[in-house]
C-alpha cells in the first residue's frame, strides 16, 4: 500500500514538473519575441527591406531563411506593410515583418515549426501579463507570432489576414 502511494506520488511529480517546465519555457519564447519586436522598434533602421510591396519583401528573404512563407493581401486593410528583416530566436533564424495600423506598429516573426516544438505546441498561448497583445499559431509547418501595442482586434485581423493567405 505505501509503495503504490510512493509510485502515485512520484508519477504526480513528475507530470507537474514536466507540465510546469513546458509552461515556463513556452512563456520564455513569448518574453524573447517581445523582447525581439522592441528592439527593433528602437533600433535606428527597424527594417533591414523598406518597401510597402510585398512581391518585394517575399523575395528579399529568398536564400536568407530556410522556409518559405506568404504575406497577404492588404487593399481594403487598416494595415499597411512598411518592411522586413531576418532575426534570430533560439538560434533559429525566421523573418520579422513589420506593419502599421493606426500610428501603431506590428510585428509578424515567422519561424519553422519544428525548431520550436520543443517549447510550443498547439495548445501555446501568450501569457497573460505579457505588455502587449499577441497571437500565435502554427500553419504549414510555420509557427507565427504577432504581436503590438494595438488592439486586441487589430493583432487577431492582421492574425487572420496571414492564416488566410498561408491556407
Amino acid at each position: 500500500m505505501f509503495a503504490a502511494a510512493a509510485a502515485f506520488i512520484l508519477v504526480i511529480a513528475a507530470l507537474t514538473s514536466t507540465y510546469v517546465e513546458t509552461r515556463r519555457d513556452g512563456g520564455q519564447v513569448f518574453s524573447e519575441i517581445a523582447d525581439l519586436h522592441v528592439a527593433t522598434l528602437a533600433s535606428s533602421s527597424p527594417v533591414d527591406v523598406i518597401s510597402t510591396d510585398r512581391h518585394t519583401v517575399k523575395p528579399w528573404f529568398q536564400g536568407k531563411i530556410p522556409f518559405a512563407f506568404n504575406l497577404p493581401e492588404l487593399q481594403n486593410s487598416d494595415f499597411s506593410l512598411l518592411g522586413g528583416r531576418m532575426t534570430y530566436l533560439e538560434q533559429t533564424p525566421g523573418a520579422h515583418l513589420i506593419y502599421d495600423v493606426r500610428k501603431h506598429h506590428i510585428s509578424v516573426f515567422v519561424f519553422q515549426e519544428r525548431s520550436l516544438a520543443p517549447r510550443l505546441d498547439q495548445n501555446s498561448l501568450p501569457p497573460k501579463n505579457l505588455s502587449f497583445n499577441m497571437a500565435t499559431w502554427s500553419q504549414g509547418g510555420l509557427r507565427y507570432f504577432v504581436i503590438g501595442d494595438a488592439s486586441t482586434a487589430d493583432i487577431d485581423s492582421l492574425a487572420k489576414l496571414f492564416k488566410a493567405t498561408s491556407s
